[in-house]
């Protein structure tokens, strides 16, 4: 095992199918870490503040507000706080606002797990994925 520290991740999203093939996949990932999990944007903020992940998961959509609201909230503690949004829609004016408030991407669910751990990778290394 290398001792370079992993890549710790918090996953926020209502569906716990989804929350659960996350954990699966970075299970096997030697270098990512899954720190928290959390089904509503509440939750969601609260884990951050408790983990302070390196990136956060974050569905465009949840039961008690939407994943925007979500990440403002974490961004306006922590500015430099990495957030992927997760979305089953391309475009629209969602994603626009959370790129405006400081989303370091936005991906599709629909990707391949492969790509979705190699955007992982680069927000944490403070680049933009590609594609």
């Amino acid at each position: 095992m290398s001792d370079q520290p992993r890549i710790r991740i918090l996953c926020v999203d209502d569906h716990p199918l989804f929350r659960e093939a996350i954990a699966a996949m970075i299970t096997f990932q030697p270098d990512l870490l899954l720190v928290g999990e959390a089904s509503s944007g509440t939750g969601g903020i609260r884990k951050f503040k408790e983990q302070r992940p390196d990136v956060t998961l974050m569905d465009l959509r949840l039961p008690d507000m939407s994943g925007v609201d979500a990440l403002i909230a974490i961004r306006t503690d922590a500015p430099d706080a990495r957030i992927i949004m997760l979305t089953t829609f391309e475009g629209g004016a969602d994603v626009q606002r959370a790129l405006e408030a400081g989303a370091s991407a936005y991906l599709l669910k629909s990707m391949r797990p492969r790509e979705l751990v190699n955007a992982i990778r680069q927000v944490h290394a403070g680049k933009k994925p590609a594609g």
